[in-house]
């Protein structure tokens, strides 16, 4: 007898930002029960599916989530009883097809994210199996554990604007395992924080995903110093631990310019990519996310010419996890990587389309956490379930960030699954690395 939805709850909590968003619980037939909680983000794409606030400034400043949670306990409660819970393609498509709109705007795509996460969890628990397996059952893909992407610093919107690129990340591609790799990040972390001290730099408080945010005078010496910290941390820069950069440059873009307020100076598209082309013959970058506003078409497929054959130029904003926009970017040869962000889709189905399409492609997808984030795990389980290779989470601080950290620590133990490491991304070949010192 098939497992079928039976009721489903909805409730407002806050996020690690401490604003409200969406937890939901599924019942099903058989009396098993799981809530799956759904993150937020600070810096978002245009195109993303819509996050259905409240609007009621007299609440939160506007930002409560009731619609969303009454739209889960009334339309979306009537619309799945007795739904099969153990058909999550179907399952989904009737979530969008409840909605009818593009966006998921009418009902909301954190509603909607929360009841296919929770459907999921729940069919796990009553099957007796790990969520990252129940997934694997939902996606197809060869399950693995990934390397994490790992926030040091940041600006942007995350930071302040302190400086515009928004996170500076290590990427530990050279080391053999899980846990070397998170130790490794934590000492990384822990070394950039000691140089910055050192060189008198004022720090502007713990940024939104746990990294620090420094008052540095400029958005190249942050690479500088996070080499030297790799370095400063016992390890080798390009061949242990590399670079990646989320640049968001979206945020500071405007009249066709990037502007670069910290460093008293605006850019043209084709200066940005000049600049990122000497960075990275200068430092050990290996990824770069979202490196042009998300509308400048033309620049991101001179961007990907100049820069695809030696780093990963990732879209966030630029594809937001939206399987028609990453077919285009795969046809027009606009990227070469996807950011994969559940709730910038809104269902667990059109998630692993993308992971499925970047795949088949020959590129590579990062699974990745909002800037608001909450303690829910599942993260980390859909990361192993996509084979993707990479998760992008925050730093090692902040329980939000960590409780997907642990809960990988215990799957690396317990469930023998593979490892990418050294196999993730080329060494970076480097001759000087860095610049001069601040």
């Amino acid at each position: 007898m098939s497992l079928r939805i039976l009721g489903l709850r909805a409730m407002e909590i806050l996020d690690s930002r401490g604003n409200p968003t969406v937890e939901v619980e599924c019942t099903l037939s058989d009396g098993t029960s799981a809530r799956a909680q759904v993150p937020s983000g600070a810096s978002t794409g245009r195109r993303e599916a819509l996050e259905l606030r409240d609007a009621d400034p007299l609440r939160f400043g506007g930002k409560g989530v009731l619609r969303a949670i009454s739209n889960v306990e009334t339309e979306l409660a009537q619309g799945l009883r007795g739904a099969d819970a153990e058909d999550q393609t179907d399952l989904d498509r009737r979530l969008i097809e409840l909605d009818g709109t593009p966006g998921k705007s009418r009902l909301g795509a954190n509603a909607i994210l929360g009841v296919s996460c929770a459907v999921a969890r729940a069919t796990a628990i009553s099957k007796g199996i790990p969520l990252w397996q129940r997934l694997g059952e939902i996606s197809g893909l060869r399950p693995c554990l990934p390397v994490p992407m790992v926030n040091i610093m940041s600006g942007g919107h995350h930071a302040g604007f302190n400086i515009e690129l928004q996170d500076f990340l290590a990427l530990p591609v050279g080391l053999s395992s899980f846990g070397q790799s998170l130790r490794a990040v934590r000492e990384i972390l822990y070394a950039t924080k000691e140089i910055l001290a050192e060189r008198g730099l004022r720090m502007t408080g713990v940024a939104d995903e746990g990294g620090w945010g420094p008052d540095l005078p400029s958005n190249e010496s942050a690479l500088e110093v996070l080499t030297r910290a790799i370095e400063r941390a016992g390890y080798r820069p390009g061949e242990q631990v590399a670079i990646a950069i989320d640049a968001a440059a979206s945020h500071y873009h405007r009249d066709g310019a990037y502007h670069l307020q910290s460093e008293k100076r605006s850019v043209s598209t084709p200066e940005l990519i000049a600049l990122y082309e000497s960075w990275s013959r200068r430092f050990p970058i290996v990824s770069l996310e979202d490196g042009l506003d998300q509308d400048d078409e033309a620049g991101w497929r001179e961007l990907t010419a100049r820069l695809g054959g030696k780093m990963q130029v990732v879209g966030d904003d630029f594809l937001t996890t939206n399987p028609a926009r990453v077919r285009e970017s795969i046809g027009f040869k606009t990227a070469n990587a996807v950011l994969v962000k559940m709730n910038q889709i809104g269902t667990l189905t059109e998630t692993f389309e993308v992971v499925r399409l970047a795949a088949a492609a020959g590129w590579r997808a990062v699974i990745s956490a909002r800037s608001g984030e909450t303690e829910d795990s599942f993260l980390a389980d859909l990361a192993v379930a996509s084979g993707a290779g990479q998760i992008k989470v925050g730093a090692t601080a902040r329980s939000e960030r960590l409780a997907k950290y642990n809960h990988l620590l215990w799957l690396e133990r317990d469930c023998g699954l593979a490892w990418p490491g050294g196999g993730l991304l080329p060494p970076v070949p480097l001759g000087l690395v860095g610049g001069d010192p601040l």
